[in-house]
């Protein structure tokens, strides 16, 4: 049962958006442009995994009592982590900006 929720809240779930379809002129904001592209799909990921840890049900201030030691132990910053996990919920970029981006 657990398995069937979890994949229903992945499908539901904001994945990603595609990088855009024409690359910019200058190679180095196109070298930028992928930087940011991977590190954002990078959280993501690990904002799944936090997702995982402390269902989105749970506030941020309920979810920091559980991800304390799991961030601890992969070496991400606690802030990085709940930052991660609403851009999990979200899809939104923005909710990486201040302290990932």
């Amino acid at each position: 049962m657990r398995a069937v929720v979890r994949q229903a809240v992945r499908d539901v779930r904001t994945a990603p958006p595609p990088a855009p379809v024409e690359p910019p002129a200058d190679p180095t904001v196109a070298a930028a442009r992928a930087i940011v592209d991977d590190l954002v799909a990078v959280n993501h990921e690990i904002g799944e995994l936090m997702l995982e840890v402390a269902p989105a049900y749970l506030s941020d201030t309920d979810a920091t009592d559980v991800l304390a030691l799991l961030c601890e132990q992969i070496g991400e910053p606690l802030e990085h982590g709940l930052a991660a996990r609403r851009y999990a919920m979200s899809g939104d970029r923005r909710a990486l900006h201040g302290t990932v981006l």
